[in-house]
């Protein structure tokens, strides 16, 4: 092992780490990772940056326009207004629906994007045909990553193993060439699905009012202003209780005037009857210096938080949104969006206390009490997903034809290429369309691409340099070649498709793809084998993952279906077989090995 390999190994081991334990943001794992092959002479600067100029981020960012007018227009929303209409209250059917939908939104647009647009409708349709949001949010989910497979847009994973097949003498993925065995694994899923998953999948969600599925009645407790309280003729923003006594006040009861909004100007009062938040352990230290008595015999429930016009919603931290990373105090979210956060659900647990000074993730749903149009807005902005559906108020209705214009001006031209039009041209094209017809606002673009993952994908491209350059992808090949070599070309491909699904659960699927691609391509060519088989085989157990909540389209679902982790495990894990079986069976068939 030559010094220049050793290296490259080491920062690979890092970066598979850091990627792991998502300590640091993935972009900035990235960009430390290109910044080191620069230093350590692995790269000079000019090939260390060649990544982002690939013409793949152009690709994938125009396609994160193009969705993005088919969600702004509420393209989607027309589609899952239908479902119910169509299946009524069976299960069985809507599930059916849900999938094939899904999967077909899918194949022309990110599956996390699919499952997004799907997962407030879904509830809305859980909630109309009484059936528990658990039995159909994971067929949502699994639909739209199964669909993705279809199509050289199905997933940005696609694309970017696409791009980097240039640097190994092999044409970029046509639009339609991952069709066959693609539509093969779609077909499969949805029998396995819907024959044996909907019988594993368990049965929670909706039964249940908000304040009881978050336990929250033990953090909140009814006080009474005494008369010589310090708070009386203070306004609830002047009195400040969540600073000095880590208390949030979500309610007021005054004598006839009933319940009244808490906002900021309210002014308390002498006999004012306060629905506070915090532990009891914290009313009962300040109790005496805040001039209040706590009420005994509280019984909560929805209604007691929700007067007038102010009610509770559930909305989740999208990817990429503002919020990641940063706390509810740090970003003055009560002061700027007029609303409070009473409970954080993260992956199934419910986070009552200290709630100002939680970090927020991907995935986290925040159950905040406020007024609608204060919580649309914000959700408006792309921070946050509303989880219920809200489809009858998609504005931009009249632009609708042409943001579907655009994209079928893409599709043609990236399909019959009359001219020969490059697919990043093609692409930019159908976005020129959405900004012509202002279907997309011009401000809203950059709000729309999704950046961390371009700089991921651009940094692993040029990491894929690092390892041709220095030999590092001949040594693994030569010690895969060694380990299963006389086991037969399938046992080989079999090895990087389970190697691929295995790196796809710490990392994002883009970042797993593109680690494994260099080594499958060298092991094909010592081997003799077709490289294009195993690029190809990559690419689809890259894009194939079920057995744990952290994909994606995955977070997305686990806490409004109340998923635990073992739900993915029991149903994914069957799924993933199935799936692996079918790659095996069919990669041969349509790319021969030899």
């Amino acid at each position: 092992m030559t010094p220049a390999i050793a290296t490259v190994l080491v920062l690979l081991l890092v970066a598979l780490i850091l990627f792991g334990v998502e300590r640091i943001p993935i972009d900035i794992v990235t960009i430390l990772l290109v910044l080191a092959m620069v230093l350590t002479r692995t790269l000079t600067a000019e090939e260390a940056f060649a990544g982002f100029g690939n013409e793949i981020i152009i690709t994938i960012a125009g396609l994160f326009v193009l969705t993005g007018g088919l969600v702004k227009t509420g393209v989607v929303d027309v589609v899952g207004r239908r479902l119910h209409r169509t299946a009524g209250s069976n299960r069985f059917m809507l599930a059916t629906l849900i999938m094939f939908v899904a999967a077909g939104c899918a194949s022309v647009m990110k599956n996390t994007t699919t499952t997004a647009m799907f997962v407030p409708v879904v509830l809305g349709i859980a909630a109309r045909a009484k059936i528990q949001p658990s039995k159909l949010l994971m067929p949502l989910a699994f639909g739209a990553i199964l669909g993705g497979t279809c199509t050289l847009i199905g997933t940005s994973t696609n694309l970017a193993v696409s791009g980097a097949l240039t640097k190994y003498n092999q044409p970029p993925y046509t639009m339609f060439e991952l069709a066959p065995i693609g539509i093969a694994i779609v077909v499969v899923g949805m029998i396995y699905m819907l024959l044996v998953g909907l019988h594993l999948l368990p049965a929670r969600g909706s039964a249940d009012s908000l304040t009881e599925q978050y336990h929250i009645r033990e953090y909140m407790s009814e006080v009474v202003v005494l008369g010589d309280s310090p708070l009386v003729g203070q306004t609830l923003q002047e009195a400040n209780l969540s600073q000095s006594m880590d208390l949030t006040v979500v309610g007021i009861l005054r004598g006839r005037q009933g319940r009244i909004a808490p906002r900021p100007e309210e002014r308390v009062q002498a006999g004012d009857l306060l629905l506070v938040q915090g532990r009891v352990e914290d009313i009962l230290r300040v109790k005496t210096e805040a001039g209040v008595e706590i009420k005994g015999d509280f019984k909560l429930s929805d209604r007691d938080l929700e007067t007038g016009g102010v009610e509770l919603f559930e909305a989740m931290v999208l990817r990429g949104s503002s919020l990641i990373g940063r706390t509810l105090k740090g970003t003055k979210f009560r002061e700027r969006f007029g609303l409070t956060t009473l409970a954080i659900n993260r992956h199934g647990v419910a986070l009552l206390s200290k709630l100002s000074t939680v970090s927020l993730r991907f995935g986290d749903v925040l159950l905040v009490q406020g007024r609608r149009a204060q919580v649309e807005q914000l959700a408006g902005e792309g921070d946050l997903l509303l989880l219920e559906d809200v489809s009858e108020q998609r504005g931009r209705a009249h632009k609708r034809k042409w943001a579907l214009l655009g994209f079928a001006v893409f599709l043609l031209l990236s399909v019959f290429h009359p001219f020969k039009i490059p697919l990043a041209v093609a692409v930019l094209i159908g976005a020129l369309i959405l900004l012509a017809s202002r279907s997309v606002r011009t401000r809203e673009i950059y709000q729309m691409i999704d950046f961390r993952l371009l700089v991921l994908i651009a940094g692993m491209i040029s990491f894929g340099t690092a390892m041709s350059k220095t030999g590092a992808d001949k040594y693994l090949a030569g010690m895969i070649v060694t380990t299963l070599g006389g086991y037969g070309d399938l046992a080989v491909l079999g090895g990087f498709i389970l190697l691929t699904v295995a790196l796809t659960q710490p990392m994002s699927n883009q970042a797993a793809a593109l680690v494994v691609l260099p080594v499958a391509m060298q092991t094909a060519a010592q081997l003799g084998l077709n490289p294009r088989a195993f690029a190809v085989a990559v690419t689809y157990a890259a894009s194939c993952s079920f057995l744990t909540p952290l994909e994606p389209a995955c977070v997305l679902i686990y806490t409004p279906g109340r998923y635990r982790f073992f739900d993915f495990v029991k149903v994914g894990s069957i799924l993933t077989v199935v799936v692996f079986a079918v790659i095996m069976l069919l990669v041969p068939v349509f790319f021969p090995l030899r």
